[in-house]
């Protein structure tokens, strides 16, 4: 089955299911024999999308729509205010925080990872000690990988609301305040 432009349309199962190509007709008037004097009806089945073709009521092609941004000079200006806050020193700083934060934290969770997973794999005598009862060294080391992951993410939390997020919300109100005359920072 295709579609009424050439395209190959859906399963049957419908009305159209039975019949090979749609031409626009009414599929009811095509089968009584009055080929082509119906035309099918349905207001949606060759309805342009967002107005591309459609003419006015006057014979001219109907005004395009606006473009989203206002000008190319505005975000030009605009994207030199970020490049500007970005070369900032409040900026550097803020990055460098979040850097000597976030670098040793990776490397020390990611070494007490891979050690784990090692030592799991090339040691199993010494994870299957028991420890107390049935709990072994093996099921300590996974809860202190659970254990160490809400550690770091508290940790980040906290070192994120003392050391960053302040300096970061006067940046973003800075970069605001600037490109709110050039047309950016209007919604």
């Amino acid at each position: 089955m295709q579609s009424h432009d050439g395209r190959p349309g859906g399963r049957g199962g419908g009305p159209e299911g039975s019949h090979e190509t749609y031409d626009g007709r009414d599929p009811a008037a095509a089968a009584a024999g009055a080929a082509g004097s119906a035309a099918y009806d349905d207001p949606w089945c060759d309805a342009l999308s967002s107005g591309w073709g459609e003419v006015d009521g006057t014979g001219a092609p109907a005004p395009a729509v606006p473009p989203a941004r206002r000008e190319q000079e505005g975000a030009v200006r605009a994207a030199d205010v970020y490049l500007e806050v970005q070369r900032s020193a409040a900026f550097q700083e803020v990055r460098s925080r979040y850097r000597r934060f976030v670098v040793p934290g990776l490397a020390v969770f990611l070494s007490w990872y891979v050690g784990y997973v090692v030592t799991a794999q090339t040691a199993p005598g010494l994870m299957a000690r028991p420890v107390a009862g049935a709990v072994n060294v093996a099921m300590l080391a996974g809860l202190g990988q659970f254990l160490t992951t809400f550690l770091l993410t508290w940790a980040y939390a906290r070192h994120a609301r003392l050391r960053r997020d302040r300096a970061a919300l006067d940046l973003r109100w800075d970069t605001q305040e600037l490109t709110r005359g050039l047309g950016g920072g209007e919604r």
